[in-house]
């Protein structure tokens, strides 16, 4: 809670000196899907872009003794990111998430696709907050908020990884709804 109240005020700050990074974009049209954001909408004009979904046939060699082929896909992932490609993924499983940590940590650029929507005030958790802040990530969600949503179900983490799936593979058009 200490930690909480100290950097309250620095957020309100960084949300006031960059609007345009954290207010919710409306009318972000990819593949026939809507989706609003936050964060850097510019990441949406990059030349390439990646999937990030640790298969859980990879975890289950990884298990077995096997973890080359897990191994070889996540550093796969960061390689790819230090050479400009924007990773995007909805960030599930920890290997996912392991990955998203990296990138993070190098300030490299991703979207991240959100299971909720967004509701009025929005405004990114820690370590995501920072990253908008650094222009790094863009968070993308086609769904309206829901305030009663407390868990994310398999069919929506498989609609979530299709979508970053018809992100890669799209042409991209971002015009802002006024």
């Amino acid at each position: 809670m200490i930690h909480y109240t100290w950097i309250n005020p620095q957020r309100l700050a960084t949300k006031k000196l960059m609007p345009e990074y954290f207010r919710v974009q409306e009318g972000i049209q990819i593949a026939g899907r809507t989706y609003a954001g936050v964060g850097n909408a510019e990441l949406l004009q990059q030349a390439q872009y990646m999937p990030v979904h640790v298969r859980r046939t990879m975890v289950d060699e990884a298990e077995h003794g096997d973890n080359k082929r897990l191994r070889d896909y996540m550093n796969g992932c960061v390689l790819a990111a230090r050479q400009g490609t924007v990773m995007v993924s909805p960030f599930i499983s920890p290997k996912e998430k392991a990955v998203m940590e990296v990138l993070l940590k190098e300030e490299l650029p991703f979207i991240y696709i959100a299971d909720n929507g967004f509701r009025d005030y929005y405004k990114p958790q820690d370590s995501l907050f920072d990253a908008v802040a650094n222009k790094q990530v863009l968070i993308l969600s086609p769904w309206e908020y829901d305030p009663n949503k407390k868990h994310v179900s398999r069919a929506d983490c498989v609609e979530m990884n299709k979508m970053a799936e018809e992100i890669c593979a799209s042409e991209i058009t971002y015009e802002e709804e006024d």
